[in-house]
């Protein structure tokens, strides 16, 4: 199974390893979340300042390989998948290191700490919604035997089952954001107005790892549709 690596020669044969290459740089971006959320919650600021740093890097590198393989990208005819589609699921993958990019910047950049009542639903949060961008990769790195079987046989019912796991994940993560906003909101009076309003725009970012990820596995399925 094509798992990455060298940028230049292989796009002659497939695309499919550098869109897979770029996905595995954005799951390691995402994954970061989970020890920064760690470190906000015990309060270890140059920790957090690190862990942003990393993200920040790892989006960079995805970013390259995002570039690189539009750039690179064939125009002809005779590519195993269309052109648009892979474009499709390359946008979706990157808006997922983005996002990452975007949480760790708001809470370094306001210094943001999360209530002790939701410290323990967050973490449990957050690992859920990596673990839907990790569903999404396992997905992505089926496409290349997608493509040897000409989207057909087993190998479609082994990637929808993988996207069908997908989405039971995204949705466990939105009860979870659910459970977590309702307890902020028992709480916002006693908070600080401005830092309520930004606790939940992290909330609603961490869930969308999740829903981006998600966006990743239906563009896919909308691949093994056509």
């Amino acid at each position: 199974m094509a798992r990455g690596g060298y940028m230049g020669g292989i796009f002659g044969s497939s695309p499919v390893s550098p869109l897979q290459a770029h996905m595995t740089k954005v799951y390691a971006c995402a994954s970061e979340l989970i020890p920064l959320f760690n470190a906000v919650i015990n309060e270890d600021w140059d920790e957090v300042e690190k862990i942003q740093k990393i993200i920040s890097e790892l989006e960079q590198d995805a970013d390259v390989l995002k570039k690189k393989l539009r750039l690179n990208l064939p125009k002809g005819l005779f590519m195993p998948v269309s052109r648009q589609d892979l474009l499709e699921v390359l946008l979706m993958q990157d808006r997922i290191a983005n996002q990452a990019k975007d949480i760790a910047g708001t809470i370094v950049g306001r210094h943001m700490t999360l209530p002790e009542v939701v410290h323990e639903d967050y973490i449990r949060f957050v690992s859920r919604c990596v673990d839907a961008c990790k569903q999404a990769r396992k997905a992505i790195n089926e496409l290349d035997e997608l493509v040897e079987t000409a989207f057909s046989g087993q190998e479609v019912r082994i990637v929808t089952d993988m996207i069908t796991k997908l989405d039971t994940i995204e949705s466990e993560t939105d009860n979870l954001q659910a459970s977590i906003r309702h307890k902020i909101f028992k709480i916002e009076k006693d908070l600080p107005p401005i830092e309520v309003m930004f606790l939940y725009k992290i909330i609603e970012g961490t869930g969308e790892i999740a829903d981006k990820s998600q966006g990743v596995g239906g563009r896919l399925l909308l691949m093994l549709a056509k």
